[in-house]
């Protein structure tokens, strides 16, 4: 997206009408250039309404990332970010992480954008990713230890999120080993770790998370139930402030994480473990376990009451449908 997109999206914002001699006004471009800017925009999946002699707008308005409030938020913050990136639109904000990290970038870096073209989840899988509607965003973080004091991260940041969300109004806000925040059993977002460096020596962590902020249309593409934050809490939390929150939460648990561990949060991931003593079906690739779920080892490992006594698995999907055979 050009920087005249960017300016005249911003401007629909709002979700109020704005003519095209306005826009134009505004822009220092022709009607005819704002109208060819306006297709561009609906290309992304964005709703427009023209309405003669009142002009364009967006329905409802759009929740844009706010770069500047940003900047301002995480200046205050602790542990201060070495770099700050709000994209419109990009490949996956994890592999920018990664870019900046391999030409020379330290961390804590974030990167944030309004849409990922090539975003992913658990095993490959797609993350759906419309225009200004969900949250994705990356945090990298340092680690002098090795790979070896990162055991657990992953749930650990699971806990984190969750906690924080609670907070800001979404009580039912759960989580489902290994890595999906879930809110009653349907998926609310995923969290994605990278690892980049020295496995025995200092490396560099990539903390990718999306979670569905609210999902306009309904999506066809999405391989089992989900929601989004706009159909379980309280109107007028801003993208821009979800984001600002959930990333001071995150450095404050990493700038300890190192030394303690996920020792601090394997009773509280237990609390908020969704299947938490159900019995599941967890799946190894064509392979079924049936159990019942006995709680997290200090490794972030999945213990499990099988026929064949507590076993522990370290990878592994959960379906409760699988249980009874009925998942396919």
């Amino acid at each position: 997206m050009t920087m005249s997109e960017q300016i005249l999206l911003s401007l629909l914002s709002d979700g109020q009408f704005h003519s095209g001699e306005e826009l134009g006004d505004r822009l220092s471009i022709s009607r005819a250039a704002v109208w060819k800017q306006l297709q561009k925009i609906q290309q992304l999946g964005i709703e427009l309404e023209s309405v003669k002699g009142r002009g364009y707008r967006i329905p409802g308005g759009v929740d844009l990332l706010k770069p500047m409030e940003l900047s301002d938020a995480f200046q205050q913050v602790p542990t201060a970010l070495a770099g700050l990136s709000i994209l419109s639109t990009t490949d996956s904000t994890n592999k920018q992480v990664v870019k900046y990290l391999n030409n020379g970038g330290e961390s804590p870096f974030l990167c944030s954008c309004e849409q990922q073209t090539d975003g992913r989840g658990r095993r490959g899988r797609v993350w759906h990713s419309p225009y200004a509607e969900n949250l994705y965003f990356s945090l990298s973080w340092k680690f002098q230890a090795g790979a070896s004091v990162l055991e657990g991260l992953s749930l650990a940041v699971g806990v984190v999120i969750a906690e924080a969300l609670r907070a800001m109004g979404a009580p039912q806000c759960s989580l489902k080993w290994p890595n999906d925040i879930v809110y009653e059993g349907k998926k609310l977002g995923g969290i994605l770790i990278e690892l980049t460096g020295d496995i025995e020596g200092p490396c560099q962590v990539i903390i990718g998370v999306g979670i569905n902020v609210n999902m306009r249309a309904k999506s066809t593409d999405i391989d089992q139930p989900w929601t989004d934050l706009s159909k379980v809490m309280p109107e007028g939390l801003s993208r821009t402030d979800l984001l600002i929150d959930l990333v001071k939460a995150l450095l404050e648990m990493l700038q300890d994480y190192e030394q303690n561990g996920f020792a601090g949060y394997r009773a509280k991931f237990e609390a908020l473990n969704t299947h938490q003593g159900e019995s599941v079906c967890l799946i190894l690739g064509n392979k079924k376990i049936y159990g019942t779920v006995l709680g997290i080892e200090i490794s972030g490992a999945l213990v499990v009451e099988t026929a064949n006594g507590r076993e522990v698995f370290n990878g592994g999907e959960i379906s409760l449908r699988g249980a009874d055979d009925t998942r396919v």
